[in-house]
């Protein structure tokens, strides 16, 4: 679905870029081009075009109206600077993130890679931002916009790299506190293989306290309740995919995020994202909604590129989906018409 002038200058010039540095040049443009209301006008004019409230394909969830089922995964947009721009360009809600409780520059760089044939990622960014007080400022500033505070942002959270595992669950429990008034869900990020031993706060001993904490934390800070989610890995056997569902029931949480990037392949070290993640992504979300049953929220990331991607997952139980590599392959234009083929299918269910 990719515009073939978006495929031209993709060949020609981005792919001559280093990726991290396209990766800001492109956040800067959609930074800016939101920030003012002709340009965001402009853009959602001519991209976005998603449809209106209780059009075929618009849906409720986390209290909120949501144009479509189709928003932008965690790690695209780290800071909170550019909810404007992707919600214009046709994301039905942004997930910003990951952010930890204190800032971090992230691993040393080069840390993001492209793999073309593949048409996927690589990265070993680890949680680069700015730290959660800061981008709850950022937030405030967006929320107090009438555009900002109409937009759907989840918040994906992550523990500090220098935080010990022991301390885990106050360092989360710092970024809800933080975080959670501004956001319309909060995810608990414990699944990215970029942060040493991060991955093995999913084993649900470990992760009970956390999740306990992030809601105690969230609601409080909130003064409601908070929906709070958990992302997990796609190299979870299925028993700690079920284990790890069981433990979002008992402590009676929103729902799963399915799936985070995977380790599962030959690229080098970080982890990988785009098609190559779609067949197990798949299996996953199929496993989390058959064992939450249909009261929770399952969103479903991996290996999204064209339509009946995002309605596979859909069709296995995912509520919402995300998409992060294809927008980076496919351009400006996509996330749009993703959104409109999504809600066209929906009107002929």
């Amino acid at each position: 679905m990719a515009h073939p002038l978006y495929t031209a200058l993709f060949r020609t010039v981005f792919v001559r870029m280093d990726p991290e540095s396209a990766h800001h040049h492109a956040a800067r443009a959609i930074e800016l081009a939101g920030r003012f209301a002709p340009t965001r006008a402009l853009m959602a004019a001519t991209f976005g075009r998603t449809g209106r409230t209780g059009a075929p394909g618009s849906l409720e969830l986390f209290g909120r109206h949501l144009s479509s089922p189709l928003g932008a995964a965690a790690g695209f947009d780290k800071e909170a600077r550019m909810v404007r721009g992707l919600t214009a360009l046709g994301f039905s809600h942004v997930e910003i993130g990951t952010v930890t409780a204190h800032a971090q520059p992230g691993n040393e760089p080069p840390r993001l890679w492209r793999r073309v044939g593949e048409r996927a990622l690589v990265n070993r960014m680890g949680f680069n931002n700015s730290g959660s007080a800061a981008v709850a400022a950022r937030l405030a500033r967006l929320r107090r916009t009438r555009w900002g505070a109409a937009a759907v942002v989840g918040v994906n959270i992550g523990k500090t790299k220098a935080t010990p595992p022991e301390h885990a669950a106050q360092d989360y429990a710092l970024s809800a506190s933080a975080l959670a008034r501004y956001a319309d869900y909060l995810v608990v990020n414990v699944s990215s293989p970029n942060t040493p031993g991060l991955r093995d706060l999913q084993a649900v001993d470990s992760l009970r306290p956390i999740l306990e904490a992030a809601q105690l934390a969230a609601d409080a800070s909130a003064r409601r309740r908070v929906p709070v989610l958990v992302k997990i890995a796609p190299d979870l056997s299925d028993d700690d995919v079920r284990a790890v569902c069981d433990l979002v029931a008992e402590l009676d949480l929103a729902g799963v995020v399915a799936t985070n990037t995977t380790i599962d392949h030959d690229f080098g070290p970080g982890g990988l994202s785009g098609p190559p993640v779609r067949a197990r992504a798949l299996e996953v979300v199929r496993i989390v909604r058959s064992e939450l049953g249909p009261e929770r929220v399952v969103i479903g990331v991996g290996g999204i590129s064209a339509p009946e991607d995002a309605v596979a997952l859909l069709d296995a139980g995912a509520d919402l989906v995300q998409a992060y590599t294809a927008f980076i392959y496919s351009g400006p234009a996509w996330p749009g018409a993703m959104a409109r083929a999504l809600n066209r299918r929906a009107s002929t269910d």
